[in-house]
């Protein structure tokens, strides 16, 4: 038996996902990166404080929740600047560097078990799927192999706010022409993640944390999605997909 998680598959319309710690697990990819940042620094102690510039970059932003203002796109790299009294310029380019698309190589190895398998189960009952993190996420989902209807991140002129705020919820709901209790938000974080959908008036779900060997979070959600949509496909109370 798997635990219930309590969604009525029959109204979902959409099911949201936040990307950092949701669709991966970020102990692993942390692991990766640490070792890859010290190699590299270890031949280049000149420029050791890019380290700390791209703590400072994550720091700044983690320490403003629900902010919400123009151009958040540029300010979160002004908040860096001020910080530490670096230049702009640098702090973007170490940024895209090791946040934006290093990290990117590892992420198929880091991926959920199952979560693929649940985005096919979604694709085949006709469930929209629409991403809402606070960073950019089209290549991250590329290098998962992970589709999607749309992609949506807090730093998008049109959104312009950090979660817990509910713009980003509430403009996929609004542009895939669904209510938000229609939708689904699925994320890693109560506070955030967890915050945002109640504030969006939208049910969620907040991914449970464990050991990539016995993690079953999205093998549970596609067996209890087929079995409330498909339960033809269940014969004698033993799942067959």
């Amino acid at each position: 038996m798997t635990k219930e998680s309590g969604v009525d598959w029959r109204r979902i319309k959409v099911v949201i996902f936040d990307v950092d710690g949701t669709l991966y697990t970020q102990s692993k990819l942390r692991k990766k990166m640490l070792f890859s940042l010290l190699a590299y620094y270890a031949l280049r102690p000149w420029r050791l404080k890019e380290m700390l510039m791209l703590q400072h970059f994550r720091h700044e932003r983690e320490k403003r929740p629900g902010y919400a203002g123009p151009d958040l796109e540029n300010a979160q790299y002004l908040w860096c600047a001020e910080r530490g009294n670096y230049d702009v310029a640098q702090i973007k380019k170490v940024v895209a560097q090791w946040i934006f698309n290093y990290p990117n190589r590892y992420l198929a190895g880091c991926t959920y078990p199952g979560t693929k398998s649940f985005f096919e189960a979604l694709q085949q009952n006709n469930i929209k799927i629409a991403i809402y993190s606070d960073y950019k996420a089209h290549d991250k989902l590329k290098a998962m192999g992970l589709p999607a209807d749309m992609v949506v991140s807090s730093t998008d002129p049109h959104i312009d706010r950090l979660k817990p705020d509910p713009r980003g919820l509430l403009y996929i709901a609004e542009q895939l022409k669904v209510a938000p209790q229609e939708c689904l938000f699925i994320g890693d974080r109560p506070e955030l993640d967890g915050e945002c959908a109640i504030r969006a008036n939208m049910p969620y779900l907040i991914v449970e944390k464990k050991p990539l060997n016995i993690f079953d979070f999205y093998t549970n959600l596609k067996q209890e999605l087929t079995l409330s949509l498909n339960p033809k496909i269940y014969e004698s109370g033993i799942y067959t997909s």
